[in-house]
């Protein structure tokens, strides 16, 4: 049975095996395109298309089957409206770390604290797999900087132009980390 997460009413936070990761693709594909057509610089550029965008979910299927790490997925009644991934380390020195990644939320599923709930899960998901320090990184002034912020995520500082916004433009970059309690 698949674990479940504490969620927003009307949502349910669950985490997804490589091969659901895989079957849900097309619907990850469009979190992906709506976030990226939304200005989110999520590693993608204006111009992600459909098949590049499921091709990157059927990629994070395959290293999760190689790594381990967590594909949490948020859904309403209809459909997936958020994901975020919890990625192990790759150092062998640092079996205790894992990063925050791709924590997405669906614009027309936004401003109902779901992405505070992924975040959570998020943490959760960590300390089962035994992680004790998580590090990720977000847009400098975004939304995300706040929610991190808000949600007792330390802050380690700025790197400017670290990286586009889909539409070309630099975009500084905030590191943050938190301990996670196990």
């Amino acid at each position: 049975m698949p674990t479940v997460y504490a969620a927003p009413e009307g949502f349910t936070i669950r985490a997804l095996d490589p091969d659901a990761v895989d079957a849900a693709a097309p619907t990850l594909a469009d979190v992906l395109l709506d976030c990226v057509h939304g200005g989110a610089s999520v590693s993608f550029r204006a111009g992600l298309t459909r098949d590049q965008a499921e091709a990157f979910w059927r990629g994070v299927a395959e290293e999760q089957r190689a790594d381990g790490r967590a594909v949490l997925v948020a859904e309403d009644d209809a459909e997936i409206v958020g994901v975020v991934e919890v990625i192990p380390a790759w150092a062998d020195n640092q079996p205790h770390r894992a990063d925050i990644a791709k924590m997405l939320v669906h614009r027309r599923a936004r401003r109902r604290g779901l992405a505070e709930a992924l975040l959570r899960a998020a943490e959760a998901a960590a300390a089962d797999m035994a992680k004790t320090l998580l590090v990720l990184d977000t847009v400098t002034g975004g939304d995300a900087e706040r929610l991190y912020t808000r949600a007792s995520w330390t802050k380690v500082g700025v790197i400017p132009d670290y990286a586009l916004f889909p539409d070309g433009r630099f975009c500084d970059t905030t590191v943050f980390y938190k301990r996670v309690v196990i």
